[in-house]
C-alpha cells in the first residue's frame, strides 16, 4: 500500500497539480497586494480621496456599555469592500486575458512555421532510381 501511494504521489500529474496550486496561491497574494497597495490608492485619489474599504451603510449602531467596551457590534453593509472585490476581479480578469492572448499568439507562431516535407522513403527512392534508369 505504501508503494502504491508513493507511485501515485510521484506521478507527473500530481506533482504538476501541486505546483499549480502553490503558484496560484502566490499569484493570488501578489494580485491582492497590487490591488490593495497600488491600484486602490490611485483610484481613491481620483475619486476624491475616498477609501472604498471604509464605505458602508450602517443598519444598527454599535452599543457600548458604561466602560466603553462594545456590547453589541455594529451591523453594516460593507459595500466598499465589495467594490474592492469587483475591482480585484476586473484586474485579475484583464491580466488573465493578456496572458491567454500572449500564449495564443506564441502558439500560433509555432504552428505557422512551415513544416519541411518528409524525406522520401527507401521504396520511393528506389522507384525513382528505376524510373530514371528506364528513361535512359
Amino acid at each position: 500500500m505504501l508503494k502504491d501511494f508513493k507511485k501515485f504521489i510521484m506521478t507527473g500529474n500530481v506533482i504538476d497539480l501541486a505546483i499549480a496550486v502553490i503558484l496560484a496561491g502566490a499569484v493570488g497574494l501578489v494580485v491582492k497586494g497590487f490591488v490593495s497597495m497600488i491600484m486602490m490608492p490611485i483610484i481613491g485619489h481620483f475619486a476624491g480621496g475616498v477609501d472604498f474599504a471604509d464605505l458602508k451603510v450602517v443598519l444598527d449602531e454599535a452599543v457600548l456599555d458604561a466602560e466603553g467596551a462594545v456590547k453589541t457590534a455594529e451591523n453594516a453593509i460593507m459595500y466598499g469592500e465589495w467594490i474592492n472585490t469587483i475591482i480585484n476581479l476586473l484586474i485579475v480578469g484583464f491580466v488573465l486575458f493578456m496572458i491567454v492572448k500572449a500564449y495564443t499568439k506564441a502558439k500560433k507562431k509555432e504552428e505557422e512555421k512551415p513544416v519541411a516535407p518528409p524525406a522520401p522513403s527507401k521504396e520511393e527512392v528506389l522507384l525513382g532510381e528505376i524510373r530514371d534508369l528506364l528513361k535512359k
